[in-house]
């Protein structure tokens, strides 16, 4: 509890700044309006918003004990996106407040030499200052409505909107039979944000299955941390379909790290549920182990290893030993959950071609126009799409779910399709 009221009592102060320097940048603007109804409402509306949204910080901080299981995701979910629709767009229009009063204090200093040099008073023009404010406001208003439009779409329709990034790598050692082999990938499903919004992913199944896919990999971070999360998911994600097979491994978040729990042995039974429901899915779950992939009598290895991730992220993975059951084919296919694996560890391999997800894109980002870029890519330098190394292969689902901001910004849920040459 005290952890959380000292996090909690700078975001507030944080917000009350932000709420009253914005407001008085929007006073003058709402004065201006001639029906007093308009004038009110907008007030009413304006600190109504911000109530609310402080209000709900609070009881949340303050109940956070009496928020069970999986709901504490969603609230959170909630909080985060109020927060960034109305705080993010007020930080913005806050900076054109500032502007003015810095251009003001300039213009008084100057002023003020002016008079003491001529040792006269100058009329000052107070009509031209105020003209000059409001051009300031209105700009800032013009220019916070951007990104709350964006968030607006990203938390309503950008989570929804999945695409399907398509690549074809070629390998020289790739036996003849698999020329053409067609791997669909998705990763950091994360049931709990989805909150039973059972459509939207029925339609994104049917989407993956327009691909007719041979091997379907799913790479890791089926739920947020509670296997209670995959309730009612069985009969819509069973429906995905691969010629060959589905394959799938953990992420961190499939530990139940992320909660305290009453045992050990309960955190043992969610762990187990969550495992238990990859087969519900109809997916073959992969722990530290290797599978071999037939076609016309010829071979290669699709290794699957436990999430391996850089501190404080556990690594459960055994990559070492997944390998030691099929390290005699020529051509290994890694699904790994972090690609900070790959630099760590793959790369000391002869594994020509690894899947992994965890990073999201961030959920925000820009790739338009030969502009690749996302926040994440500071903290992880591999984070999105296909990489090299020599012979050897990376590619970075940006994910199909979601957590914590329960939207998606210029990052879209990813549904993968690399086509083997």
């Amino acid at each position: 509890m005290k952890a959380s009221v000292f996090l909690l009592i700078p975001l507030l102060l944080f917000m009350l700044l932000v709420d009253f320097y914005t407001y008085r940048g929007i006073k003058p603007l709402i004065a201006r309006l001639k029906i007093k109804l308009a004038r009110q409402s907008l007030i009413v509306l304006f600190w109504g918003i911000s109530i609310f949204i402080f209000a709900s910080f609070t009881l949340f901080m303050f109940g956070i004990k009496h928020v069970k299981g999986a709901q504490s995701y969603i609230y959170v979910g909630y909080l985060v996106a109020g927060f960034s629709l109305f705080y993010i767009p007020k930080f913005v229009f806050v900076l054109f407040v500032l502007l003015k009063d810095i251009l003001g204090a300039i213009t008084r200093t100057i002023r003020w030499f002016r008079e003491k040099k001529n040792k006269s008073v100058t009329q000052f023009n107070s009509k031209k200052k105020m003209e000059r404010s409001e051009f300031l406001y209105q700009m800032g208003i013009i220019l916070a409505a951007i990104p709350f439009a964006s968030i607006l779409y990203g938390v309503t329709k950008g989570k929804f909107n999945y695409r399907v990034m398509r690549e074809r790598i070629r390998f020289d050692h790739l036996p003849k039979s698999f020329k053409g082999l067609k791997i669909l990938q998705i990763s950091d499903m994360h049931l709990g944000s989805f909150n039973k919004n059972f459509n939207k992913i029925e339609k994104a199944v049917e989407l993956i299955n327009e691909q007719e896919a041979d091997l379907i990999l799913f790479t890791g971070d089926l739920v947020n941390n509670f296997a209670e999360e995959t309730d009612g998911w069985a009969p819509i994600l069973s429906k995905m379909k691969a010629k060959i097979g589905k394959y799938s491994i953990l992420g961190n978040h499939d530990y139940g790290d992320y909660s305290h729990w009453p045992s050990a042995q309960h955190k043992a039974e969610n762990l187990q549920a969550i495992k238990n429901f990859h087969a519900s899915m109809g997916f073959k779950l992969m722990l530290n182990e290797s599978e071999t992939i037939r076609i016309n009598g010829e071979e290669i290895a699709l290794i699957g290893v436990e999430n391996w991730g850089k501190p404080p992220f556990p690594q459960h993975g055994d990559l070492h030993k997944a390998m030691s059951e099929n390290n005699n084919h020529p051509f290994k296919i890694l699904m790994s959950h972090d690609p900070s694996h790959w630099d760590a560890q793959v790369l000391d391999t002869d594994i020509a071609l690894t899947f992994s997800g965890h990073t999201h894109g961030m959920q925000f980002g820009l790739e338009r126009a030969g502009i690749k870029w996302s926040p994440v890519q500071y903290k992880y330098p591999r984070w999105g799409g296909l990489y090299q190394e020599a012979n050897q292969y990376l590619y970075v689902n940006r994910g199909f779910g979601y957590i914590g901001f329960p939207g998606r910004i210029g990052m879209p849920p990813e549904i993968t399709l690399v086509e083997l040459a």
